[in-house]
């Protein structure tokens, strides 16, 4: 690796950038002629999103009457209201709870989730005390007890099993079918008046049911677009939610009730003792009631979940949100609806990063290890990549799509004969084009490094910036750059002479559940345009704009 002095190699290289075109870490082009900030910059919260961090995931009411909701991007369970909506108690990283996708309550009030990112399943005890029910792989997703105290989950999305398991941890895990992919086992489950275990098969469109001593299944209901969870009210009848069209559906034998319409993007439900119903969505973090006339009473607001990655396309800014893309006017906040999808209606994939490429979009998804070229206009992948081992970032640069890929530590681009732009790179984060060079962060390393000059890889990449404190994404601002210090939630801007300038403090981003992911889970994004820099903030789900004066 060869270093020169930072200062010195920003003059030298970046003093030609500033009247350049430019792309930011999430690729936009953009023109960032402004000199280093000379007074106090106007930091603003142009756009909002959901009132939690994270979406909203598994839901289960306690014996203390709360409704518990599970967030994994959040790494907490909330304990609501389901009266008024208030928080009444949180239970996060502090408490032992690590990324929970679903919670389940046990007949003596011991309470489980699951981990999905790491694979743990865990719980308080009746007493308090906090256990591990077992540590599977990543992917475990929906819980629930029996009425006489046992414990079964199932995977989804990072692999597809289903287990039943012991509480106390003790025992091994009983393997009851690894039979239910591909992609996904079930997803929320339940248990049918018939004493089987009820579950939806997210990719097969369909409600299966098992003897779980004997290990076999039977099927109970097909021709469901995305079945995403399964509950039976007091009178034993199944409810299915179909997230893909935003849906609960009632199934009586070959009836099918349409009990409320919501929107796509819904992740599960619960009945209370009265049979009311609440849901939770993935996509925007809301938590509504179902009241009895079929309206809805909002208890938690949605919005943005986990604006990670933007970019500039046309007038607009276009953020990231895992499973959504949400358009904003750069100059209100203004939501634009038409530059807005969601990942299961509009065919787009996850998006923790996102570039502009020419009209289209380049979408990345270190959770679904995927790198697509999308059409925001006809809403469809022309282009997809799937085999990057947690693609981080991803832009376009000498006509190719660049990747920087944490799983290989690597920069790579993609084709039959790949360009290694970098490797052992223990944290390729954010990339920026600028001309015919291109620059990565590495967090791990807190530096900026060049690693292409004139289109072609360099032999030795350049660290440009070094000691910086978890370098996410960054762009060219003027003759140097603006970062984001996740972990410690500062933009800084670092002129040509190496100089810093906090321009901001933000809340820390959220750290990552485990060594299986990459430290910059959630991704925050930065842009450059003339004086006006825009920043996602992962833990408030906002969008900043900072004016530099």
């Amino acid at each position: 690796m060869r270093l020169i002095n930072n200062a010195t190699y920003i003059l030298l290289i970046l003093a030609l950038l500033g009247c350049s075109p430019t792309q930011d870490s999430a690729g936009t082009e953009a023109k960032s002629t402004v000199a280093p900030s000379a007074g106090k910059p106007e930091v603003t919260a142009i756009a909002e999103g959901a009132q939690t961090a994270g979406g909203a995931n598994g839901m289960h009411f306690g014996p203390d009457g709360l409704l518990y909701m599970a967030s994994v991007a959040a790494s907490e369970l909330i304990a609501l209201d389901p009266e008024t909506g208030d928080v009444k108690r949180r239970l996060g990283a502090g408490d032992g709870v690590v990324g929970p996708d679903d919670v389940a309550f046990a007949p003596d009030g011991a309470f489980y989730w699951t981990s999905i990112m790491t694979g743990e399943v865990a719980g308080f005890k009746a007493d308090g005390s906090l256990v591990t029910a077992a540590q599977l792989t990543p992917g475990v997703n929906p819980i629930t007890f029996s009425d006489d105290g046992r414990l079964f989950v199932s995977q989804c999305f990072f692999d597809d099993k289903l287990y039943e398991l012991d509480p106390a941890g003790v025992k091994e895990p009983r393997l009851i079918s690894d039979q239910l992919g591909p992609g996904c086992g079930l997803n929320g489950m339940d248990w049918g008046p018939d004493g089987r275990l009820y579950g939806p098969r997210w990719y097969v469109g369909e409600v299966v049911s098992f003897d779980v001593d004997k290990n076999t299944m039977r099927t109970e209901a097909t021709g469901i677009a995305i079945p995403a969870a399964v509950k039976f009210d007091s009178k034993g009848r199944l409810h299915v939610l179909d997230t893909g069209l935003g849906q609960i559906i009632r199934i009586e034998g070959d009836t099918r009730t349409i009990v409320v319409q919501i929107q796509p993007g819904l992740d599960n439900f619960a009945f209370d003792d009265q049979d009311q119903i609440f849901v939770s969505s993935f996509v925007d973090g809301f938590v509504k009631r179902v009241e009895a006339d079929g309206s809805l009473t909002t208890l938690l607001e949605g919005g943005m979940t986990g604006p990670a990655g933007l970019t500039i396309h046309g007038d607009d800014i276009i953020v990231a949100d895992g499973m959504a893309v949400r358009g904003f006017d750069r100059n209100t906040g203004a939501p634009v609806p038409d530059k807005s999808a969601i990942a299961l209606v509009d065919d787009m994939g996850g998006a923790i990063n996102i570039t502009a490429d020419g009209d289209n979009l380049i979408l990345t998804s270190w959770q679904f290890g995927g790198v697509r070229v999308w059409d925001p206009v006809k809403r469809e992948v022309i282009t997809s990549f799937t085999d990057y081992v947690q693609p981080v970032s991803a832009v376009r640069f000498a006509g190719e799509i660049v990747v920087a890929e944490h799983g290989k530590q690597r920069v790579v681009s993609s084709g039959d004969n790949p360009t290694t732009y970098a490797a052992n790179l223990p944290a390729p984060t954010g990339l920026v084009v600028s001309g015919e060079r291109l620059f990565v962060t590495d967090r791990s390393r807190g530096e900026i490094l060049q690693i292409a000059e004139q289109g072609k890889p360099l032999t030795d990449p350049i660290v440009v910036v070094s000691g910086l404190d978890s370098p996410e994404g960054f762009a060219v601002l003027g003759d140097g750059f603006v970062v984001v210090e996740a972990a410690l939630g500062h933009v800084t801007q670092i002129a040509a002479d190496g100089s810093r300038t906090q321009l901001a403090a933000l809340p820390p981003n959220t750290e990552e559940a485990g060594p299986q992911q990459p430290p910059s889970m959630q991704f925050d994004g930065v842009i450059a345009d003339g004086r006006d820099v825009f920043v996602t903030n992962h833990s408030e789900r906002k969008l900043y704009r900072i004016r530099l004066q």
